[in-house]
């Protein structure tokens, strides 16, 4: 660490950390907005700092009141509640234009009359040229502005060499000759987004800006817009790329996927967390499964990676099983309200037995349905079903005689078709078992069903076994 960023950190340690997430409500919810906002939640948590939710909603014709529901309540469920806001840009409209005509009374800005086509021309030439294309300037000496006419307001861009530093991508460059006078508003009352950000961040006291690494174009207009309005630089951190498991850039069909899709898939948000968390931070500890007050205890942005953060979808589930795992069966069952039929609410008693013998197996609360369904009706399955192997049919059937004279002493049933099955073979005797009791290929043991269904059922279901192969 340079002495000139031991100085930045230093002076930001001075001040209460403010720190801020600031979606724009023109889509959902999404992997990297909700993986930047918890690792600006989990510094505040870290820091005893404040946690900040601004809605940048001034593009008016793509915001949504849907989109900042959705925002607001999946950032809810997920846990990360703010200390302050929402703050909405559209209501803060006199602040920007108070500072807009600022930096147009001291010639820091002027109006652009310049029409799209002029500009796309303009472009193209420079592409032509091999040469990175920016405004050309024409307007920036215009003394006597035609306001009648359509215009937006541009910010004159000083040449020079921004240098700042970043917590964790170290000492950052670049030459503003490059950029050009930039837009920052379509007039007084419509800030763009580095002007509104610059402003808004300034007003609500930000002292570290954590975002990801796609904005780190933005960092050197914004810190020259900070400059000339007189603001103080906030320290800043950018957050790796998420990308697909091969390392490349992560498919639009993740990337697009909503936190509340994740959320009806039968995702925990405490999985979820843990997930994020993962992509781009790792503890000094090597562990996968962290809580989330270690998650506050151990967070740090000194363990962020510079290199892109590996998006695994095996992963998540997998991470998604083990919080299922450790649910206790009635929050497990309260969890699994929205994603089962309302009749199977109606005995709760059986339905935490169920769960009870069944969570190792779920993945995720959607996959609940389809592996305990038979437990609340038989389905109909094939005799064949029934066989095991190639073990004759004759074999099976006095197996499954057996089996349902020894259940009809249920509190020693277990031990003695345990007895049974040793003698003459397992497979040929727990297979059409199991099969009888669950009419599924695969499913959970026979003796933990036998128990959550009870003695009624389990010898009604060996009953219509016995019938099936009997008639078949």
């Amino acid at each position: 660490m340079t002495d000139s960023h031991k100085k930045v950190v230093r002076q930001a340690r001075q001040k209460q950390i403010r720190v801020r997430i600031a979606p724009s409500p023109t889509g959902f919810l999404h992997l990297g907005t909700a993986r930047s906002a918890l690792f600006n939640w989990l510094f505040a948590k870290n820091q005893g700092g404040i946690f900040i939710l601004r809605v940048e909603d001034t593009d008016l014709e793509r915001s949504d009141p849907k989109y900042e529901k959705d925002i607001v309540e999946n950032l809810q469920w997920l846990g990360l509640d703010w200390d302050e806001g929402p703050y909405r840009q559209s209501e803060r409209l006199d602040i920007y234009e108070k500072y807009i005509k600022k930096l147009l009374q001291e010639n820091k800005a002027y109006y652009c009359f310049c029409a799209k086509e002029e500009l796309e021309e303009e472009k193209e030439a420079m592409l032509s040229q091999g040469l990175s294309p920016k405004y050309s300037g024409k307007c920036r000496h215009n003394k006597n502005p035609d306001l009648s006419r359509p215009s937006v307001i541009r910010f004159k861009m000083p040449e020079t060499e921004v240098i700042f530093h970043d917590l964790i991508r170290g000492k950052v460059k670049f030459n503003t000759g490059l950029i050009g006078d930039i837009v920052i508003a379509k007039e007084l009352r419509a800030p763009l987004y580095n002007l509104a950000v610059v402003i808004d961040d300034f007003e609500m006291k930000i002292s570290h800006v954590i975002r990801g690494e796609d904005h780190i174009s933005n960092t050197p207009k914004q810190i020259m817009l900070q400059n000339a309005l007189g603001f103080e630089e906030p320290v800043y951190a950018h957050l790796p790329l998420i990308l697909s498991p091969d390392r490349s850039k992560l498919s639009k069909r993740y990337l697009e996927t909503s936190i509340d899709d994740y959320r009806r898939e039968g995702y925990l948000p405490e999985a979820l967390i843990n997930f994020l968390a993962l992509m781009g931070w790792h503890p000094e500890e090597d562990r996968e499964v962290l809580s989330m007050e270690e998650l506050v205890n151990e967070f740090s942005l000194k363990r962020i990676q510079k290199g892109g953060a590996v998006f695994n979808l095996e992963k998540l589930d997998w991470l998604n099983g083990q919080y299922i795992m450790k649910l206790k069966p009635e929050e497990l069952a309260r969890r699994l309200e929205n994603f089962i039929p309302r009749k199977w609410l109606e005995d709760r008693g059986f339905l935490v037995k169920i769960v009870e013998i069944e969570k190792e197996r779920i993945k995720k609360l959607t996959d609940f349905s389809s592996l305990v369904g038979f437990f609340f009706e038989l389905p109909d399955y094939p005799a064949k079903l029934l066989i095991w192997d190639k073990t004759p049919k004759e074999d099976i059937l006095g197996n499954l005689r057996s089996i349902f004279s020894l259940a009809r002493d249920f509190a020693e049933a277990e031990n003695k078709i345990m007895a049974l099955a040793e003698s003459r073979g397992r497979g040929e005797t727990l297979w059409p078992f199991r099969t009888a009791l669950s009419g599924q290929i695969a499913s959970t043991g026979p003796f933990e069903i036998m128990k959550v269904l009870g003695k009624e059922e389990t010898l009604k279901r060996l009953e219509i076994a016995i019938s099936k192969l009997m008639s078949n």
